[in-house]
Order: C-alpha cells, then structure tokens, then sequence
C-alpha cells in the first residue's frame, strides 16, 4: 500500500496483496486496525490460497464530513491473519491524507427586538469543519442608523467548538414621538484557516440578518391623554374654578352681611331706641323676634340667615335662607334654620359652598331625615334640586353638620385656621291648613 488523499464525504481505495509463502493451503482474515477503522473496509475481508498463489484485496476508505474527523495524515494499518498459523499473523501499514473541509455555522438569537434607543443580541458560532479556524465578526447597515458592537469581536475555534458572542445594536438618536421605525442589519462571520496561504481566496462569510424596532418615548395613546388633561385644566380655569370662587365669595359677602345687620339690630334694640315703640317686644309682645333663625352648636361661627321674595295664593312666599357654619380643626358644628311655628317650608333647591377646599364631613339634614352625607374634599361647590319639594314641618329644623378634619387654602394662598362651609337651602314658605 502506499500514501491515499481522501476528501471527507467522499470515497477512496488502495490496494493489498496478500501472498501465501507456506507449504499448505491457508485462510487469511482482513480487518482494518487504527484510526481509520471506524471508517474503512476490506473487500473481501476472508481470501484463501493455495501455496506459492497471491491475491490482490481492496482497501475502501470512505471518512464522513464530521468535525470528528481531522483533516491531516492517518495511519492506516491492515491486519492480516492466517487461520493455520496464527503466529505468523502481519500488518502492512499506509499513509492516509484527510484533505481539509470547511463549514462555520452561526445564528443570531433572537433575530427581531424591540427597544427606545438600543437592544442586546446574541450570537452563536460553532466550527462544523475539520481544521482549527479564526472567526471575526463584524455587523453592517445599510444607513447610519444603528451602531453595532462585539464583545469579543473574534474567536479562535478548533473542530467541532463553539462560541457565543454578544451583540449591542444602539440607535444614534432617540425617536421622540410618533411612528416605530424598523432598523434591518446584517452580521457576517468570517473564517480563515489555521496557517492559509497569504494569497489564499477567501471562503464567503456566513451571513444573518437582524432587525431592530425603535419605538418613540411618547407614544400615540399617551399624547392623546396629555391632551385631554391640558383641555380639562384649561376648562376648570376658564370656566369652573371662577364659577365656584364667584359663588363661595358671594356666599360668604351674604353670610357677613346678614350677620352685621343682625348685629345693628341688637345693638338698637338693647339701647331702647325711638325706632320700636313697644319697648322691643314688638307687637306680639314675648314672641321670637325671628322665629327662622337659630344658633347651632357651633356657637357664633353657625348661623343662618334668609329671606323671602313675594307672597303666591294661600300665604305662600319664595324663600332663601343661608347657613354658615365655621369650625375649628378637630371639631364638629352644626348651623340650623328652623322652620316658624304655624308654616311649612318645602324644600326644592340646596346649594353648597366649600370655598376653601377644606377636607372633612359635610352632613344635611331635614328634622329626623338625613338628606346627604358627603367629604368635604370632593367638591367646591354642589348643588341639589327636587321636583317635587321636601316638606319640612314647624318647629322642624335644616341642620348642616361639619366634622371639620384639616382647613383648606383658599384663593389668598394662605392656608385657613379653621373650616368654612356655607349651606343655601331655598323652596316655598307656607302657611299650615287651618
């Protein structure tokens, strides 16, 4: 046998003679020993010969394209064994040249991401071939979008070995607002076999694409919501905050008012003025003087003021009464208006004015029948009105209770000592049936 060049995946032979020198007719057994075994046969494996006779077998060598094998020089050796004389047993030997293939394999992982400005891939190459190669990888796009970067960037593998490498793709300029833009790159990996020629041509790269989705910081949805919460602001500013504020202050002014007026009264009264001729008893001599207002338990900070506006059929008059009712932080108060004996007041309208956007509990009552109770942060100004009116019996009392829990800032800007809240209820005044 001599020296044999065989490309994995394909095939070669050689051939062997076997001679028979003895006296006797004699079986020889072929069989493949070394390294080559795995992957070469002997054609015929068993030949017998008669003394002085000689027979030329083939050597079949057939190396798969497998990293496993390497490429380079294999001994190949025959083992020829007589069945008479065992001990006369020989191995003729050869040279087996395994020619180099080359196969890199690589995958990109995963091959789509999404991200503001940057994402991470991942790599993978493995060296499906039977020499030792040095791989580099080096990313491209086809505009100046996205910068690509390696870590590492080469990798010296043997047959069979892999490697994984991370990739970063980062956009050179955020994408503020918005459509997505799609960013698609390419990655080579390129091979040069162990001690190549200068000169030698290169093999093509093994070549994958990748894609990368830039989403805008501020999507659609978002811009949307921030439009509508700037209208929202705007409308309060423009339309319900003057509102609210022209509604408490003038709340507020009649509440001051009546309270000075009544303040007038008493003075005049106490000092016996000529302006009542009955000594201040006024003509019904030990009745009330104004039987609908009353003093809650709030001391001065509760009162309640009103007046009446014209006279229908039956005694029947338009009537407006207010309830201002201040409180300290920590407390509870109450202002009332009861209803004068001998009438019937039905409720049809409430207005509330929480002017300072105090926090704390608001709770309206009808005599024994509790109307509404509401937090007093909630709102600034609130109204209720009924179809049909709430009658309200003599001597029965609107209450407005205030729990007062932590006064509010009003428009001035400094924060309040105590709570303010003003209660408007209006409806018709009627006299009871006879």
């Amino acid at each position: 046998m001599s020296t044999v060049t065989v490309s994995p995946g394909a095939e070669a032979t050689t051939a062997l003679t076997v001679r028979n020198d003895g006296d006797i007719v004699e079986a020889y057994t072929l069989e493949v020993v070394g390294d080559c075994a795995a992957w070469s046969t002997v054609e015929p494996a068993r030949v017998s010969l008669y003394p002085g006779t000689s027979e030329v077998v083939t050597v079949r060598l057939a190396p798969p394209r497998s990293p496993e094998v390497r490429a380079g020089e294999t001994p190949l050796g025959v083992r020829v064994l007589p069945a008479e004389r065992p001990e006369s047993v020989a191995v003729p030997e050869a040279t087996v040249v395994v020619e180099p293939f080359h196969e890199l394999r690589a995958q990109l992982d995963p091959r789509r991401r999404r991200g503001w400005l940057g994402a991470r891939f991942q790599t993978s190459v493995q060296n499906r071939g039977n020499t030792p190669v040095d791989v580099a990888l080096t990313g491209a796009q086809a505009g100046e979008e996205l910068r690509l970067a390696f870590s590492p960037g080469q990798h010296r593998l043997e047959p069979g070995e892999s490697a994984e490498t991370g990739l970063r793709v980062r956009a050179r300029k955020l994408i503020w607002f918005g459509e997505p833009s799609t960013w698609p790159f390419e990655v080579e990996a390129a091979e040069k076999e162990e001690g190549g020629a200068e000169n030698e041509q290169p093999r093509p790269p093994e070549t994958l694409s990748g894609e990368f989705a830039q989403l805008p910081v501020l999507p659609k949805w978002l811009l949307i919501v921030l439009a509508a919460l700037l209208a929202l602001l705007l409308a309060w500013f423009a339309l319900v905050r003057p509102a609210v504020r022209s509604t408490a202050k003038q709340a507020v002014t009649e509440a001051a008012e009546k309270e000075r007026r009544g303040n007038g009264q008493q003075g005049a009264t106490s000092a016996g003025g000529s302006g009542d001729p009955t000594g201040g008893q006024g003509q019904d001599g030990g009745q009330e003087p104004n039987p609908g207002r009353s003093t809650g338990p709030g001391g001065s900070g509760s009162r309640g003021s009103g007046s009446t506006t014209g006279t229908g059929a039956g005694g029947n008059q338009q009537m407006s009464e207010t309830i201002d009712v201040q409180t300290g932080a920590g407390a509870e108060r109450k202002g009332t208006y009861r209803v004068p004996r001998g009438k019937v007041f039905g409720v049809t309208d409430i207005v509330v004015a929480n002017f300072q956007g105090d926090e704390g509990v608001l709770t309206i009552t009808f005599g024994n029948r509790k109307i509404t109770t509401i937090a007093l942060e909630t709102f600034r100004n609130q109204d209720y009105h009924w179809v049909t009116p709430i009658q309200i019996p003599e001597n029965a009392a609107v209450t407005a209770s205030v729990t007062c829990d932590k006064p509010g800032t009003p428009a001035t800007g400094t924060q309040a000592s105590g709570c303010h809240q003003v209660l408007n209820v209006s409806g018709i005044l009627s006299d009871l049936a006879p």
